[in-house]
């Protein structure tokens, strides 16, 4: 294997732990959006949801991403749960201090690999999913910015 075989190989894998995080941190934001409860109910629900939306919708780009990489993508729970970094959460009694909190390390530490990814994508020479990856950590940075508006610490 040449050695751009190798960094693209690298870096499929890196967005392989991507695509499991985008998909533990969605399912995580969507048990939070499904349990969370108390007096700013609507607001927390619909600020939920709507980052779901958004993390969902991009776990078909990274995995696009890969393939176009000559690579396979993730095929089932057990792969993701076998790389994901962030972690489960399956307390359906969260309260919501404690949900905002979570939400916004988690989207934190995807920034720190989203960072890394594009390190690997430079050194592939990969213009497009350097692109795209500087598009996900601008989506990611803007989500940990609302939560920790929300939380009041912005």
């Amino acid at each position: 294997m040449a050695s751009g075989d190798n960094s693209k190989k690298g870096l499929a894998d890196a967005l392989n732990g991507l695509l499991a995080d985008y998909y533990a941190l969605y399912l995580k934001t969507k048990n939070f959006h499904w349990h969370v409860t108390g007096p700013n109910f609507r607001e927390y629900h619909l600020l939920f949801d709507e980052q779901a939306t958004e993390l969902i919708a991009t776990t078909d780009l990274v995995a696009e991403r890969v393939r176009k990489l000559g690579q396979y993508t993730l095929t089932s729970i057990g792969s993701i749960a076998a790389i994901q970094r962030i972690k489960d959460h399956d307390s359906t009694s969260t309260d919501s201090a404690t949900m905002l909190k979570e939400l916004h390390a988690d989207n934190g530490t995807l920034i720190k690999a989203l960072k890394a990814a594009k390190d690997l994508a430079d050194e592939a020479g990969d213009n497009a999913t350097d692109g795209l990856l500087d598009d996900w950590t601008d989506q990611a940075e803007q989500r940990a910015w609302f939560l920790a508006a929300t939380m009041g610490n912005a």
